[in-house]
């Protein structure tokens, strides 16, 4: 019965074969839609997470500032500063730490024997590399033996070398920061940087120790760390931590700054949802229009054939027959564009390949633009719309037929 009922709705197509391609073409175009919208969702979201996975999600950074709320007897507006104390005390009170870090900076003047720039010097523990996925193009980074021993070595950013060296090669090289004498040791691959103005490639890295020859390092100017487990809870944890040591309270964001990357994240991480949710919708509502387009279709064509509906329930065709009928043509429509529409979604995002998003904004941003790639939730997420939209848009031209009156069919000129 299946087979004859297919060939009955295959021989209907083939003889409203013009119809019929319209009708699968606007599908096609539907169901494309949807995936190539899909798609662009995934993609945006995928640039998201490049342009946070650089640095290391799991990766949280604390610097001091000045009080505004009164605690324990303490003024507000006192200036909290942080010392190595601090490191220690986070080391020790914040489970799932890998790795903690001091920072010391200050822009200096960096000299070689050709050229003058006035750069930041970071001053860091060996640990910083990872705690920020620095990945290093020559070289190495400097250890923690040449931190203790406060060696004067350094590594540069990739435009550091860039400036000071053009295309020549820095490994072992010296140049001046302040006045001091340091050799270069490493120089770093290059990371995503916005702007002519931003810095992030021009920076230079020396020993926490050695740093102290060119700027006081009693005070800190940031505390870095990366760990595992709950973000909201390490952020908690340190702010009790350093409340308690500095007199004030947990709650004054003024007295110290935190920057949580996984707070950035998850909060990019819903407009990225939101945005993928929307994108569906507007997808599902232009496969929409085309099923409205096959349930125009198919209710001409039960017009168009309701003398052969009462012939066919004259002899003996039951309900269920005639809506089995019509269902499968519509449904046969269906398939078929969405097929064609699924393989001209893969033509067009091959064809487009990469649109242009952050690096349109910085230099090195590549991984962060948008790739249409088509995946399979992509594809599993269309193929239950336009299946939803082919039952919909066939069910009810199908109904209609199947509850014909077979003696008011037959009279039907």
């Amino acid at each position: 019965m299946v087979k004859d009922i297919l060939g009955q709705a295959w021989e209907a197509m083939v003889y409203n074969r013009r119809r019929t391609a319209i009708t699968m073409i606007g599908m096609a175009w539907g169901i494309a839609t949807v995936v190539l919208l899909l798609a662009y969702g995934a993609g945006f979201s995928r640039a998201i997470e490049a342009i946070f996975a650089q640095w290391g999600t799991n990766v949280m950074g604390t610097f001091p500032g000045r009080t505004s709320e009164q605690a324990g007897g303490e003024k507000s507006g006192v200036l909290v500063r942080f010392t190595e104390e601090d490191v220690d005390r986070l080391a020790n009170s914040i489970p799932g730490i890998d790795h903690i870090s001091p920072v010391v900076q200050k822009d200096v003047a960096v000299q070689n024997d050709l050229h003058t720039y006035t750069w930041t010097v970071n001053g860091v523990r060996p640990v910083f590399q990872d705690i920020w996925k620095m990945d290093v193009d020559q070289g190495r980074f400097f250890n923690g033996a040449e931190d203790q021993q406060r060696a004067h070595v350094c590594v540069i950013g990739s435009e550091s070398k860039t400036k000071l060296y053009s295309g020549g090669w820095a490994i072992g090289e010296t140049i001046r920061l302040n006045g001091v004498l340091f050799t270069i040791v490493g120089v770093l691959a290059p990371k995503m940087q916005e702007g002519a103005n931003n810095d992030r490639n021009r920076q230079v890295y020396v020993p926490f120790n050695t740093m102290s020859d060119i700027k006081d390092t009693k005070y800190l100017d940031g505390i870095w760390l990366n760990y595992r487990g709950d973000y909201q809870m390490v952020e908690k944890t340190m702010r009790e931590t350093l409340g308690v040591a500095h007199h004030f309270r947990p709650s004054d964001h003024n007295a110290m700054y935190v920057a949580n990357l996984m707070t950035e994240l998850h909060q990019f991480s819903m407009l990225s949802l939101a945005l993928q949710v929307l994108l569906s919708l507007v997808g599902a509502l232009t496969l929409g229009i085309a099923g409205i387009g096959l349930m125009n279709i198919m209710l001409v064509a039960v017009q168009q054939r309701t003398r052969e509906i009462g012939v066919e329930k004259a002899l003996g065709a039951q309900r269920r027959h005639i809506l089995l009928q019509f269902l499968a043509e519509a449904l046969v429509i269906t398939g078929v564009g969405g097929i064609s529409g699924i393989m001209l979604a893969y033509i067009a995002s091959m064809m487009i390949g990469r649109i242009k998003f952050y690096s349109a904004l910085a230099s090195h941003a590549e991984a962060a633009d948008i790739y249409l790639k088509i995946s399979p939730a992509s594809l599993i997420v269309a193929t239950v719309i336009l299946s939803v939209t082919g039952l919909v848009s066939g069910m009810i031209p199908a109904i209609r037929a199947a509850n014909l009156d077979p003696i008011e069919a037959l009279h039907y000129e």
